[in-house]
């Protein structure tokens, strides 16, 4: 199987095939649970589609704590299926699936009471590694360690001395969501399914009860097409009831969205050789490893406002500082913050009336013929959620369809990524690109580096690292355009690479020379390139005033100021 690009032309392309013959399924939702359900299809033999609205992981896949991981505080609540489904996730991910892009961290877990705290958590973590050796694939990351006061503060020299009695050490994997989902996508075009960002269902198509596709609007042309299936999957997550409510269907369950916010901070700030997960009154604050940053977070409160421009507030961000800082010795403040950005998680109405008590469980339903849902769930398990998903479409066809095989399909740049890792000093040789650029570029693009190195032999300029975005380069900007469906400024900055939130500028410094390198690849004009750097430059604008505003109402009124490219 060989990586497609995921080229302008080839999206204008998937829309024209989609609509010139009937598909067996047709998914909407470009998030990673739409994406695994493409790829699952694709890969059992069925004529495959996929759409959606925005960019590739524009909403909540994109928008993540950027773990995966079993969920140790399940464990607590007793939901040990879940924990097992997710752990035996993680293992296929770090091992198989792939494993150039989920990668193991470590975490430290401070014990604060002297006698009973150990053994519960010590049995808890245990059991957590145990279940991890059930999968068959084995844990892909270490065992836990028990450490004493003395040893905790070697590893994390930033907590306070009373903070912690104790500790223990445990491993998780993590990801950079929205890449992993949008590899996840061009995997399954790779193996044949047609799939189209920015191409926004406005209406299902009916033929009595029975949903027999969709109407889709191109939101860069605003040609309409028809596009039909025997089965369309629902993958829309938060905005899951507003796309039932267009199959005039109430559905047999509702996605309830919580919001979440996370910080980061520059890696100097925090002086620690491990990631830190503490317990606050409603839930756990993680503080992870982000290459040159930290990620702190997060919240959990309701959210009814804005579904794709979920803002952050004042009070969120000094909520995180304020527990965060409860443990460290050198508190952070505002000014040390980098970055912020906030998501929706799409939980399962009705459980209860607290969000971060809501199951992250998923749930499949068929509300009317034609048209089957999925919801709820966890990052982990997408690929879970996309089977589950294909196996109820699966029912409402006249076909004999294979079982699914994704848990042995790595995703394009998996296959050989191992032994271009172990030649890396070699490939820097090579291509005259630093070993750290090597690195850098492996664990994004896996032994799809090989196109990147080529773009720079032709043009050796593209080896220069973006301005004021020094993690990355020119020629990423150029690869996001012409291989990974990139169609506006945003989807590079934002998404492709994390320069949004890794940057103090937010990104605005690297924006001019983004706008011009993706202009050259999808044909933009002189006043097209001004108008994306504008429109992403009012974006980081709308976002910092809407975080010094006090309540969601404010804040997403400030942030919904900012024009939208769609």
């Amino acid at each position: 199987m060989e990586a497609v690009a995921m080229s302008a032309q080839a999206r204008r392309q998937a829309l024209a095939d989609m609509s010139a013959r009937e598909l067996d399924i047709l998914v909407i939702g470009g998030g990673v649970v739409g994406a695994g359900a493409a790829l699952d299809a694709v890969t059992r033999g069925l004529a495959t589609g996929l759409v959606e609205a925005r960019d590739w992981a524009s909403g909540t896949s994109s928008r993540s704590s950027k773990l995966i991981h079993g969920g140790l505080r399940y464990l607590e609540m007793l939901d040990f299926r879940l924990v097992a489904e997710a752990l035996k996730e993680r293992a296929l991910l770090l091992t198989r699936i792939c494993p150039h892009l989920v990668k193991p961290v470590k975490f430290l877990y401070p014990l604060t009471h002297r006698v009973w705290e150990r053994p519960y958590v010590g049995a808890g973590v245990t059991l957590y590694d145990t279940m991890g050796l059930t999968t068959g694939s084995g844990r892909g990351v270490p065992h836990h360690k028990h450490l004493s006061h003395r040893r905790a503060l070697r590893e994390a020299p930033c907590l306070k001395k009373a903070s912690l009695v104790g500790a223990v050490q445990y491993w998780d994997g993590q990801v950079d969501d929205a890449r992993h989902t949008m590899t996840v996508v061009r995997t399954a075009a790779s193996y044949g399914a047609h799939v189209a960002n920015r191409a926004k269902v406005i209406e299902f198509l009916r033929e009595g009860e029975r949903v027999v596709g969709a109407r889709v609007r191109d939101q860069l042309t605003d040609e309409v097409y028809d596009i039909r299936a025997q089965q369309i999957i629902n993958a829309t997550g938060v905005w899951t009831d507003e796309t039932q409510r267009m199959a005039d269907t109430r559905g047999q369950f509702h996605v309830r969205a919580s919001k979440g916010i996370h910080l980061l901070v520059p890696r100097d700030r925090i002086q620690s050789r491990t990631g830190l997960i503490l317990r606050t009154e409603k839930s756990v604050l993680f503080v992870i490893p982000w290459g040159r940053h930290w990620i702190i977070g997060t919240t959990d409160t309701d959210w009814h406002l804005d579904l794709a421009h979920p803002a952050a507030t004042a009070g969120d961000i000094r909520y995180l500082l304020a527990h965060v800082n409860s443990v460290l010795v050198t508190k952070l403040t505002q000014e040390d913050v980098e970055g912020v950005y906030a998501g929706l998680r799409p939980l399962l109405a009705g459980e209860s009336e607290e969000t971060s008590k809501l199951s992250r469980e998923h749930l499949v339903g068929h509300p009317v013929p034609g048209l089957v849902v999925v919801a709820g769930g966890k990052y982990t398990t997408y690929r879970i959620m996309g089977k589950d998903a294909v196996d109820e479409a699966v029912r409402g066809l006249d076909l004999k369809v294979p079982e699914s095989i994704t848990h042995e399909v790595p995703l394009v740049g998996a296959d050989g990524y191992r032994g271009l890792w172990n030649r890396r000093h070699l490939l820097a040789q090579e291509s005259g690109l630093h070993v750290v650029r090597i690195q850098h570029l492996l664990n994004r693009y896996g032994s799809m580096v090989h196109e990147l190195l080529a773009l720079i032999a032709e043009n050796p300029e593209l080896a220069e690292p973006l301005p004021g975005a020094d993690d990355y380069l020119a020629v990423e900007a150029v690869y996001a355009a012409s291989h990974e469906g990139a169609l506006h400024v945003d989807d590079v900055l934002a998404r492709r690479t994390r320069a949004s939130i890794e940057t103090w500028s937010r990104g605005v410094q690297a924006s001019e020379v983004v706008a011009r390198l993706m202009g050259g690849v999808l044909g933009w004009s002189p006043d097209e390139i001004a108008e994306e750097i504008e429109v992403y430059e009012r974006r980081v604008e709308a976002e910092r005033q809407s975080q010094q505003e006090p309540d969601d109402e404010s804040a997403d009124k400030v942030r919904l100021a900012a024009p939208d490219l769609g």
